[in-house]
């Protein structure tokens, strides 16, 4: 039993429009939509817990920390480590250069500085990046 000419032209035409399809979707979470400096212009520091609400943030939006790497830090942990102020090498990941441009996924981002008693002192941040 033969489909027809039509049936290979529709198959082509369908497979051609989901490969488009997904290049779109994978080169829009490539690309930033929105860069954020945390803190504002007081940069990564004390009591920047506070500092997104009121702030929309969507994956691939960058966060700029700017700090004197001499004294603080900024560490990605999971939620553990964001709530508990602690780090482990398996779940953390340390930027220290003072100048740390970061890429947010879609959920939820914690950041903390592991300095003694920076977090604790609300140089902790989480962040929630949801789709549109």
């Amino acid at each position: 039993m033969s489909r027809g000419r039509g049936s290979a032209s529709s198959i082509i035409v369908m497979v051609t429009l989901i490969s488009l399809l997904c290049l779109l979707v994978m080169v829009e979470s490539l690309s930033p939509r929105a860069k954020y400096t945390v803190g504002g212009p007081g940069g990564w520091t004390f009591n920047t817990d506070t500092w997104p609400h009121g702030k929309k943030f969507l994956p691939g939006d960058v966060l700029i920390f700017n700090y004197d790497p001499t004294t603080h830090n900024v560490v990605a942990v999971d939620h553990t480590g964001y709530n508990s102020c602690m780090t482990s090498p398996a779940s953390a990941k340390v930027y220290s250069s003072g100048n740390d441009q970061i890429r947010v996924y879609r959920g939820m981002n914690y950041f903390i500085c592991n300095f003694t008693g920076h977090c604790e002192s609300g140089m902790k941040l989480a962040i929630n990046a949801i789709t549109r």
